[in-house]
């Protein structure tokens, strides 16, 4: 029996952060349609897309980059101007949304991207994967697994001006889906044969698990307004294959559940996991970071306990400055002590 989650008694957000996640939540909540599909139109009218910029903005510019044209795979490649290109870190960013929401070019991940590549410094990768219901699983972890093997050829990366990155200093950073994205690429990153990329970190923030249990914490945060146990199961349902007849214990969703791959024996990287106190999500991702202490796996765990669930792509937020700079001290952490290997 777990203990009761440590949640504070009420939550206090900018007016501005708050009429966002209002916002949104409204929005893709019209956007869904009886037949469990989505009203794209509707969704895409009102998120507000940024395109890629040649001119530097807050010292980093920008383009994007086709993988695979027959499923809209592509990223977009994020360069601090500020700093000399060769040689610097790569991270691949895996963006959330419920799986169903949301892309590379959304302005609330350009920004966050943005000021992560002008603040670590790094190249930054921001892979726009397809989405639920029209596309359920696996596609949004192959299409994510597919571009770190596209950059992993010589000549891709030549193409799309990508020779100069350090491609064997590969972090790879997923936000609530995208965390649970990152996870599992991370894991078949173990297990397949690159030629030169090599995944040295993993960052997990806030990531999107689950499970037929029912923890404290959703429980007690099932009414959330930002992100409820309703809305966060219809996002598991739209996501797995209608055939399969899954439960919410499939490894994909209850990471370290049951049926949890043994990571135990794999050169699985250094992971930090970061957890929001307002987030119903919060007690699966301790239980994710504790597996993967017990599994002898480099963990760290960062916690937030004033905010909720996708505070991390809200820049007017202060703790997404923090959480930027985590992300930042953890990078260089890791990457000394590959070099002093």
């Amino acid at each position: 029996m777990e203990a009761a989650s440590k949640t504070p008694a009420s939550l206090s957000l900018p007016w501005k952060t708050r009429l966002a996640f209002s916002a949104f939540g409204t929005i893709t909540h019209a956007a869904r349609r009886r037949d469990g599909t989505i009203n794209r139109g509707l969704l895409n009218f009102f998120l507000s897309k940024v395109p890629p910029s040649s001119k530097p903005i807050k010292g980093v510019k920008t383009y994007d980059v086709t993988v695979d044209p027959t499923r809209n795979l592509w990223f977009r490649v994020f360069v601090p101007t500020e700093h000399a290109v060769q040689d610097l870190p790569l991270i691949v960013f895996i963006h959330g949304g419920g799986f169903a929401f949301l892309s590379a070019d959304e302005k609330h991940n350009d920004d966050v991207c943005r000021e992560m590549a002008r603040k670590v410094p790094a190249l930054i990768v921001s892979v726009e994967y397809r989405v639920t219901p029209e596309h359920r699983y696996p596609a949004q972890h192959d299409d994510c697994f597919d571009v770190l093997k596209f950059l992993d050829d010589d000549q891709n990366r030549s193409k799309c001006s990508l020779e100069n990155a350090n491609i064997s200093r590969c972090f790879i950073v997923g936000d609530s889906s995208g965390g649970n994205i990152a996870h599992h690429v991370a894991q078949r990153a173990c297990e397949f044969n690159f030629q030169r990329l090599k995944v040295i970190g993993l960052v997990a923030i806030q990531p999107f698990f689950g499970g037929e249990e029912r923890t404290n914490s959703e429980k007690e945060l099932a009414k959330n307004t930002i992100l409820s146990l309703d809305r966060a199961d219809w996002y598991w349902s739209v996501f797995m294959p209608r055939s399969e007849g899954y439960t919410r214990d499939h490894p994909i969703i209850n990471v370290c559940g049951p049926r949890a791959v043994d990571i135990s024996k794999m050169d699985f990287p250094p992971t930090m996991v970061v957890v929001g106190g307002f987030d119903l999500l919060q007690d699966w991702q301790r239980r994710y970071y504790e597996w993967l202490k017990k599994s002898g796996i480099e963990a760290y765990l960062v916690e937030y306990p004033n905010m909720p669930h996708s505070f991390f792509t809200f820049q007017e937020l202060p703790e997404s400055g923090q959480a930027i700079s985590e992300v930042k001290d953890f990078i260089h952490k890791v990457l000394e002590k590959v070099t002093n290997e």
